[in-house]
């Protein structure tokens, strides 16, 4: 029987700084296991993380603090304390956080990771291609590059 890890907090008062003013950390987690978890916190006025979706990946987004703007494929609508979204693999399930309000807004993610995984970026027209697995080089593989022309 594996013991259960434990030990973050997502209500930790100060998490670390990441990008443009965007603030998490990625949560307890199971070497080897998919299943992971972030906290993130958007200040006002974020435009959160590019808007994307994954290939091999399904997500769970629960908002913890303050009203989180959420855009998909079928357009914006905000999202108040308490609520939860579910992003499955593929281009149904394209997504962005966003925080149009005047407070921070704190949400947890919450992820089946699968190795390999592709993420698109339709805004961007680029892709991630990433594996836990080692490249020809000995590190994890992960590459992006601009979408391919047609």
């Amino acid at each position: 029987m594996a013991v259960a890890a434990y030990g973050d907090n997502v209500w930790e008062p100060q998490l670390p700084e990441v990008a443009s003013g965007i603030r998490g950390r990625r949560l307890v987690r199971e070497e080897g296991r998919p299943l992971t978890g972030a906290v993130w916190e958007l200040p006002p006025g974020s435009t959160g993380l590019d808007y994307h979706f994954h290939h091999g990946t399904e997500e769970f987004l629960v908002v913890l603090r303050g009203t989180a703007t959420l855009r998909t494929p079928e357009g914006e609508r905000e999202l108040p304390e308490g609520s939860v979204a579910h992003f499955s693999p593929g281009p149904e399930g394209a997504h962005t956080v966003m925080n149009r309000s005047d407070e921070p807004v704190r949400y947890v993610m919450i992820g089946a990771h699968a190795s390999p995984d592709i993420i698109e970026y339709p805004d961007k027209a680029e892709f991630v291609a990433g594996a836990k697995s080692l490249s020809q080089r000995g590190e994890p593989f992960f590459v992006r590059l601009p979408f391919p022309d047609t």
